[in-house]
């Protein structure tokens, strides 16, 4: 369920007088995704999807991720384009909500990626840090270690419901990562979010990446970690080299990892694996069942996290 918010026919029609959008035709709410309110409009000019930011989006940080968008539309990489209004703002508000129009972009997301998709990942992921490197605007990373904490707080007391000794698993890792997280990998501006529902493709071929309300400065080769963790994994769980040596690679044929980045991947996807586990499991202990927040179940990253642990070598995810 992704539509928190409802919009009315006269709410939206002038909501799109601000707008160059033409006349509205017709609109209905999209029910993929999970942290804001979305609807596909049909006007008189073109297709468009409305953007209702909810609550876990700070409104301070609209002017980064749409302006991003812009930047990266400019640069030549295939993604929304938010849309002016008439006075020149990216944003305005609907139904008492922060919202923008975003233009269309054909294709869809791949449920079962093969390496090709993988392939085609690595090189855009690479593409998209080169061209955010002239961004002016930066963000930090509200989901890194000291969010993992607050997350962990939150969490750690019922841990053990999901999993019995799941709490004593991770207190190691937060150990781990408070001795040797590294602290000065290359690093700028990253999607922290490409998740296959964040990708759309035409066929095999990628025809645009959605989805930059994670959007923030780290380092760059956590973004290849998050990506490693999101496409390379099967439905048993089993990381998949093949998927991963095609996205690596690829990635390296547009920016190539230094040697410390190499060495850096397994601690780095680990983190990911955490992260995304512990939003994750906040949700499945705090939520009540039947809210409209969709709750996604954290064992998915828990064996992810514990494939990370065991290895040794930045070669066993495919690394030439």
């Amino acid at each position: 369920m992704a539509v928190y918010t409802d919009v009315t026919e006269g709410e939206l029609e002038s909501f799109l007088q601000e707008y160059p959008a033409g006349r509205l035709l017709s609109y209905k709410g999209i029910a993929e995704g999970s942290e804001n309110s979305n609807f596909l409009l049909h006007t008189s000019e073109s297709a468009f999807i409305l953007t209702l930011y909810e609550k876990r989006v700070d409104i301070d940080d609209l002017p980064f991720f749409l302006g991003l968008m812009h930047h990266l539309a400019g640069k030549g990489i295939s993604c929304p384009l938010p849309v002016e209004r008439h006075d020149g703002k990216l944003f305005g508000t609907l139904a008492g909500r922060p919202a923008a129009l975003i233009t269309f972009l054909e294709g869809m997301w791949m449920r079962r990626p093969t390496v090709a998709h993988c392939r085609e990942v690595g090189r855009a992921l690479a593409e998209l840090h080169v061209a955010g490197m002239d961004f002016p605007l930066s963000r930090p990373n509200a989901l890194a270690i000291d969010g993992w904490r607050k997350l962990w707080a939150g969490s750690h007391e019922r841990a053990d419901e999901v999993e019995k000794g799941l709490a004593t698993e991770v207190d190691a890792d937060f150990a781990l990562f408070d001795r040797e997280w590294p602290k000065d990998l290359p690093s700028g501006v990253i999607h922290a979010d490409l998740f296959p529902d964040n990708v759309f493709f035409l066929g095999e071929k990628l025809s645009g990446l959605i989805d930059f309300y994670f959007a923030c400065n780290d380092f760059y080769a956590y973004d290849v970690a998050t990506c490693l963790n999101a496409w390379c994994f099967e439905k048993d769980f089993s990381f998949n080299q093949t998927k991963g040596r095609a996205l690596l690679a690829a990635y390296q044929a547009v920016r190539p990892l230094s040697e410390e980045e190499k060495q850096a991947l397994p601690i780095l996807a680990r983190g990911s694996a955490l992260r995304f586990m512990l939003t994750r499991l906040y949700d499945w202990l705090t939520i009540p069942d039947g809210a409209l927040v969709q709750k996604r179940d954290p064992m998915e990253y828990i064996r992810r996290l514990r494939f990370h642990r065991a290895v040794k070598s930045p070669t066993e995810y495919g690394l030439r």
